[in-house]
């Protein structure tokens, strides 16, 4: 039944641990510096009082902590920890695969899902397109970051000076006629990924192969990894790529969701 605690009462529902619970969440979406009783109290529809009483005990429990100003109230330190554990159990190739399958079923491509490792795509689980045409694409290993699909979508993450330290391991080595072996052109080219929020190995990494990855992120912001897209190019035209790329785009966010992570905005999620 419908109710001042978000709509989610029900008869295994404890209304103060639901509106505790929206308090957290209240929190969590306000300025960093914290959010005062008042505008508290407002969101929950609540008085002081009730309010105050419910800060105090989640701040007792450390999931909320008083602004430094002692105005307000912050998310608290358990909060880290809780995160961590989470994000440790949450099984992310499970989690990937039905969206990945869905992707493979909407693209007619064989669609993978990479984890980020320092840099590098190490792909966990792979979908096949339909038809004859298979790629050889082994999971576990690191594969090249500067000419494929999934690893330009998180060198794009980096800032520069992670990209010249991820590159400079490998050395811009050509995989194909097309590989950018430029270090000055592969940073012109992850601008435009971070703009366009997809990345494109157009014939990089193998002659008549065409990849389109991107990035996803978890709750601390941070690039977990990517998904792509994989399929013998042909005469592909310009929009077909572009389409493709919303496609992964939508997927990566759906994924980044599920981690706790925010949907990609262009610009926004490069590191310092």
């Amino acid at each position: 039944m419908p109710n001042d605690d978000g709509g989610v009462a029900g008869r295994y529902t404890v209304r103060s641990v639901a509106r505790a619970l929206r308090l957290v969440g209240a929190v969590a979406e306000g300025p960093p510096e914290g959010r005062t009783l008042s505008d508290l109290a407002r969101e929950l529809g609540a008085s002081k009082s009730t309010t105050l009483a419910l800060a105090r005990t989640l701040s007792a429990f450390g999931y909320l902590r008083e602004a430094a100003h002692g105005r307000g109230y912050m998310l608290g330190t358990a909060l880290i920890r809780l995160g961590d554990i989470a994000g440790q159990r949450i099984p992310l190739r499970d989690l990937c695969r039905p969206l990945i399958d869905e992707l493979s079923r909407e693209t007619k491509m064989t669609a993978r899902a990479a984890v980020n490792d320092d840099g590098y795509p190490v792909f966990i689980d792979r979908v096949d397109g339909p038809g004859s045409v298979r790629f050889h694409t082994p999971l576990g290993q690191r594969e090249v970051p500067y000419a494929t699909g999934a690893g330009k979508a998180i060198l794009a993450s980096l800032g520069e000076a992670g990209v010249r330290r991820v590159c400079g391991n490998t050395e811009l080595r050509p995989r194909t006629a097309h590989t950018i072996t430029d270090i000055g052109s592969l940073l012109d080219n992850l601008a435009v990924v971070r703009r366009r929020g997809f990345a494109v190995d157009d014939e990089e990494d193998a002659e008549g192969v065409i990849c389109v990855g991107a990035a996803f992120f978890g709750h601390d912001g941070a690039c977990g990894g990517a998904v792509s897209v994989t399929g013998i190019k042909g005469d592909l035209p310009a929009w077909r790529i572009d389409e493709l790329g919303q496609a992964v785009r939508r997927c990566a966010d759906k994924v980044s969701e599920s981690l706790g992570g925010s949907r990609y905005a262009a610009e926004e999620f490069v590191e310092s």
